[in-house]
């Protein structure tokens, strides 16, 4: 039996900390890989703060990267000493999405919350977030969870790219599928969000304008490329069109998970515009659009899970992109911390400020 540290949060509304646990034993078709950094997300934040409902206790933490320690039987994507990023949902390949081109919305790992996977040390199972369970010294994964990646690649840099970077990169890419000239509105800059600025400047959008609710993200926002940086408030709109020309954005791309924020994303948008949303929101924040709206406007709203991307594809493209110089990932990272400074980092999230915070263990 391997002990290891884990964060856990016992209960919701009650503060995670950091327990000691028992990992599984490595079965057939698994890894166990020690963590080296995990980012701190908002859907971590989300399995505490209600959004979600996840069972409990939860180990917390799902954007990871980390060396393989272990393998067991059958095992054919990864061998011992890989160096490995987290799929937190992970394709199974035989599904009716996956045989058909959209293995992001897999019928088998889509939509769970947490996955029972392990004990605390008085025999009481575990759950772990979005199937991983990262904020650990160690997790015991399916091999189809991981992706290998090179070796030279740092290991706060490869966190990112497990869910932030790939999440804003995709949006761009492959949902809202951005051209060169066009004009980008980002809405919530976190680690997800300044990944979208950045994408849509690497895509040739002629501009970006960057919103949050703080002027704080200013600096942030011009560091990942933002042509335009606003603070969120009631004439959102009207100071979008100001800056297109009067006719409102090609693209608007809501990055809080809100029914407001993604209101002010429709309504900053140019007829015949596209919406995409990247936030996860609660289940009851019903989003309210005219009928005569939506079909005058001629507009588009679409969500974007995990980028409408291949982890498997995608993630190592990302890498070689680090690696050689085309892709930086420096401005997403404002906190480097420990395992115990989770929750307060948390907190800076919760009142919007920096980006992201990496947890290296």
């Amino acid at each position: 039996m391997t002990y290891i540290a884990g964060l856990v949060v016992r209960e919701q509304g009650v503060p995670a900390t950091v327990e000691e646990l028992r990992l599984p034993e490595v079965g057939p078709g698994q890894v166990r890989v020690r963590i080296r950094a995990a980012g701190v997300c908002h859907s971590d934040l989300s399995m505490i703060n209600g959004t979600l409902r996840p069972p409990h206790p939860l180990v917390l933490g799902h954007e990871a990267a980390g060396e393989v320690v272990e393998v067991g039987a059958h095992v054919t994507r990864a061998a011992v000493g890989d160096h490995v990023v987290l799929n937190w949902q992970p394709p199974c390949r035989n599904c009716w999405f996956c045989a058909n081109g959209q293995p992001w919305l897999c019928s088998t790992s889509s939509g769970v919350a947490a996955l029972e996977n392990g004990m605390t040390l008085d025999g009481e199972p575990v759950h772990v977030c979005l199937g991983l369970g990262a904020f650990a010294e160690q997790v015991v994964a399916p091999e189809n969870a991981v992706i290998v990646v090179p070796k030279e690649l740092d290991w706060e840099m490869a966190a990112l790219l497990g869910c932030s970077v790939l999440t804003g990169s995709g949006a761009v890419r492959n949902t809202a599928q951005v051209r060169p000239g066009e004009s980008v509105l980002v809405i919530g800059l976190g680690g997800v969000g300044l990944s979208v600025v950045a994408a849509a400047r690497a895509a040739g959008a002629g501009q970006v304008i960057a919103v949050d609710v703080t002027e704080a993200k200013k600096g942030l926002a011009e560091a990942a490329g933002a042509t335009d940086f606003v603070v969120s408030s009631d004439a959102l709109s009207k100071d979008v069109r100001v800056r297109t020309e009067g006719r409102g954005a090609d693209h608007a791309i809501e990055c809080v998970g809100r029914a407001s924020t993604i209101r002010a994303a429709w309504r900053a948008t140019r007829r015949g515009g596209q919406v995409t949303v990247v936030g996860m929101g609660a289940a009851d924040d019903m989003v309210q659009l005219g009928a005569l709206d939506i079909f005058s406007s001629a507009r588009t709203l679409r969500a974007s899970v995990y980028g409408q991307a291949d982890p498997d594809i995608e993630v190592p493209a990302l890498a070689r992109d680090v690696l050689e110089g085309r892709l930086s990932l420096d401005h997403l990272i404002t906190d480097r911390i420990e395992l115990a400074d989770v929750p307060a980092a948390f907190d800076r999230m919760a009142r919007g400020e920096g980006a992201r915070s990496v947890v290296h263990l």
